[in-house]
């Protein structure tokens, strides 16, 4: 069955954290793997979900500003956060990003690309936001597993729940960011049990603006 993505990650949250869910949990290392050695003032974390990145991210930078569409999703997040540096705003990304009030050194994308259509119109919202240093960190989903029928998925009793996704290949991603000024300074893949003779699993890009002193 396929549904809203809203009403999907709510009625995903009670079990987010607990099921196995491999691409979750590869793509929490791969966002360790990119931004390990570096720091930032304020971080975007776009698409928090039950924050578990949050908490990593936070560790790295003095104000951290967490969005998510999914109200229970977000509120598991805020239960598992005691620092007084963060700030979570429930908010559809595809809508304008009033929320966003300042420039941002970093803005993330974990597994949320996934679910919007039109990456261009994401990285024109970027460019009135962002830092004129600041990196673009995008980690989804490898289309390689897209292309064998891979998706955002969980199970209920009712049956498999479906999420809404949308197909990009690694050439969208950089024609998108390129198209709006950004260039790509690190690409990387990440394969279950680093198994490289099988399918990558989680695929991650890091952006800079070309002008970035």
């Amino acid at each position: 069955m396929l549904i809203q993505i809203n009403q999907a990650y709510d009625s995903w949250s009670d079990q987010y954290d607990t099921n196995t869910n491999n691409t979750r949990d590869l793509e929490a290392v791969a966002i360790r793997t990119c931004l390990h050695n570096r720091s930032f003032s304020h971080i975007l974390e776009m698409g928090c979900g039950t924050g578990k990145n949050t908490a990593w991210l936070l560790q790295k930078t003095e104000k951290l500003t967490a969005v998510d569409f999914s109200e229970l999703m977000m509120a598991k997040a805020k239960e598992k956060m005691t620092a007084n540096h963060v700030t979570f705003v429930q908010a559809d990304i595809n809508q304008p990003w009033d929320f966003a009030q300042d420039r941002y050194d970093l803005i993330g994308f974990s597994l949320v690309l996934e679910h919007i259509e039109d990456l261009k119109k994401v990285f024109e919202k970027i460019t009135r936001i962002i830092s004129p240093n600041g990196l673009v960190y995008i980690g989804e989903l490898h289309p390689c597993r897209q292309y064998k029928g891979s998706q955002a998925k969980f199970e209920t009793p009712e049956g498999t729940q479906l999420l809404t996704c949308f197909t990009h290949h690694i050439s969208d991603f950089i024609t998108a960011a390129d198209t709006h000024g950004f260039e790509l300074v690190r690409l990387d893949e990440f394969f279950d049990d680093e198994a490289k003779s099988g399918l990558p699993r989680i695929l991650t890009l890091l952006f800079r603006h070309k002008n970035a002193i």
